[in-house]
């Protein structure tokens, strides 16, 4: 047994290297950055079946359904690296996660009821009937593919605070090349429509789940047992709610740009324009929120947040130059004209579109640091407040930019990067003029079996 004063003396005495943190960072980036590479696959899947696009467009919908729902454990990576360190921390944030899982996919059932599903996608997101009646039935089918996403979380903690980094990505990349391969068979088999979309999608899911359950076994039986008494279910799910809500305001401050990017001058020019090129960030403005986990696990260390600062600054700029490689002549023709169908009379726009964008993961990246930093302090309504400020200036700049007559492809990237900026300077204020406690962090193990 342990006392978790002892746990703490553990975590701030030691000190890695910059290369330290690089190996943790990668595999969570590239981890971030392809998930999203397996549902234009299982969209083909679905566009082969008697509905044609219109399955694949029903399939899209129950995703985002889904997706929305997920958001109420959208804090759960943050709430197991900050209190399922110890062995009786980790009981309670696994038994956490799947009651919350339990409620979503109660909540998700309810909205599969027939006369609800129309509701929700013929009333309230205005979709005819030929794209509602697919939904539903891909809805359906995501039930278990919800509670598998929510099976999994807790596995992939116990690596990411063991550091192991590296062996969490892998059931992650296996589960991506596992769909692809599966697409070209469903087609051989003259499978298709969205229950096939969503097979084509899940089976891979279930793969990963029972792989991480697999890699993270050792990780779990080292967690070392504490005297003190275990966090209380009501504690964890008090520090994910703010999380999560947050969570849900960054979405719809995504949602509320959009519109006004819609409103500028021709938007039917600016829009596609803007989405292309926010198409090739995003990845990597999501792999620069993984900041946050390296933040949670080195931000203990001497001269931590410092360090951590100073590594989110450097991936963060990375992430945001690597884009600009596809506006290079030649390239750009290529990927932009060729590939996306874009007219190349708008290429200049494309340009600089991406230019304004170079910034976004940076933000991302210093934001990201500043929520660990709220996070090891147990601060979870820090945060909310951080994505509060930040739905507020992506309003705001909106608002201006579009009053003073700015193009629509320069409307978005403004509103994310002051969104971003606003959030971190509300962040870095309040824990300044009240940092609160550090959390305890127990000694981690490495992705080599050592102690530290």
């Amino acid at each position: 047994m342990t006392s978790a004063s002892s746990i703490l003396a553990g975590d701030a005495g030691g000190r890695s290297r910059p290369a330290d943190m690089v190996r943790y960072f990668w595999p969570l980036a590239l981890q971030a950055a392809s998930q999203g590479l397996t549902y234009p696959m299982a969209a083909m899947v679905a566009s082969r079946g008697t509905g044609g696009p219109l399955d694949m467009a029903g399939l899209i919908q129950a995703t985002t359904v889904m997706f929305f729902l997920g958001t109420l454990g959208f804090g759960l990576v943050t709430t197991g690296m900050v209190y399922g360190r110890s062995a009786e921390g980790f009981r309670v944030y696994h038994a956490v996660c799947r009651w919350l899982a339990v409620v979503i996919i109660a909540i998700q059932g309810v909205l599969c009821l027939p006369t609800v599903a129309r509701l929700l996608f013929e009333g309230l997101i205005g979709v005819p009937a030929s794209i509602g009646d697919p939904s539903r039935l891909a809805l359906t089918a995501c039930i278990p593919l919800q509670f598998a996403f929510f099976l999994r979380i807790p596995y992939q903690v116990a690596m990411y605070n063991a550091r192991a980094t590296t062996l969490a990505s892998l059931p992650t990349l296996l589960r991506i090349a596992l769909t692809v391969a599966l697409v070209p068979v469903f087609a051989w088999a003259g499978r298709g429509g969205p229950i096939w979309g969503v097979v084509c999608l899940g089976a891979p899911v279930v793969m990963e789940v029972l792989m991480s359950r697999y890699l993270a076994g050792p990780y779990m039986a080292r967690l070392q047992h504490v005297r003190d008494t275990a966090p209380r279910w009501q504690e964890l799910l008090a520090f994910n709610l703010p999380l999560s809500i947050g969570g849900m305001l960054l979405s719809l401050s995504a949602t509320m740009l959009a519109a006004f990017i819609a409103r500028a001058d021709f938007p039917e020019v600016t829009m596609p324009v803007y989405y292309l090129a926010l198409g090739v960030v995003t990845p990597l403005a999501y792999s620069a929120t993984r900041v946050q986990e390296v933040v949670l696990a080195f931000g203990g260390e001497d001269d931590g947040p410092r360090r951590t600062l100073r590594f989110a600054t450097a991936a963060g700029a990375l992430l945001g130059l690597l884009p600009l490689v596809l506006i290079v002549p030649g390239i750009a023709e290529r990927y932009y004209v060729l590939l996306q169908n874009l007219p190349a009379a708008h290429l200049p726009l494309i340009r600089q579109t991406a230019l304004a964008l170079v910034f976004y993961p940076l933000c991302v990246a210093i934001r990201a640091q500043g929520e660990g930093l709220a996070g090891r302090a147990k601060r979870p309504l820090c945060m909310i407040a951080g994505q509060g400020v930040f739905m507020g200036a992506v309003i705001a700049a909106a608002v201006m930019l579009l009053a003073l007559g700015a193009p629509g492809y320069l409307i978005g990237p403004a509103g994310l990067i002051c969104g971003n900026l606003s959030a971190t300077l509300t962040l870095r204020l309040i824990l300044r003029r009240a940092p609160g406690p550090e959390m305890p962090v127990p000694p981690t193990t490495t992705a080599h079996g050592q102690v530290r």
